[in-house]
């Protein structure tokens, strides 16, 4: 299974194969970006989930794709400040497991 690097990796290497210029873009650009596609899978979430009706077209599927948009602008981040998301996210469970562990009611049987 592909790690999260190795999909920074496969993203840098299309925009560079595509020649994008320039091949990011600025934080801030790639941040609003973020959520745009956020808003996106919000709207999704309403409808499916929530009390909007869902319009024609408005699925699981769709959804999922739409975290995939997220998860491809996250990386477009990622790479543009040079960081690596496997270390964010073995940061992030880390946190989970440790400092949050007792933040939250747990389930009795």
């Amino acid at each position: 299974m592909p790690s999260l690097t190795d999909y920074q990796k496969q993203i840098d290497d299309f925009l560079e194969n595509e020649n994008y210029d320039p091949k990011y873009w600025s934080p801030t650009e790639i941040t609003t970006n973020l959520v745009e596609e956020l808003g996106e899978i919000a709207r999704l979430i309403n409808r499916l989930h929530g009390p909007k009706t869902p319009k024609a077209g408005d699925t699981d599927a769709e959804l999922e794709h739409e975290l995939g948009d997220l998860l491809f602008a996250v990386a477009t981040l990622a790479n543009s400040l040079d960081m690596n998301l496997d270390n964010a996210i073995i940061y992030a469970i880390n946190k989970a497991q440790t400092r949050d562990l007792d933040r939250f009611p747990r389930k009795t049987d």
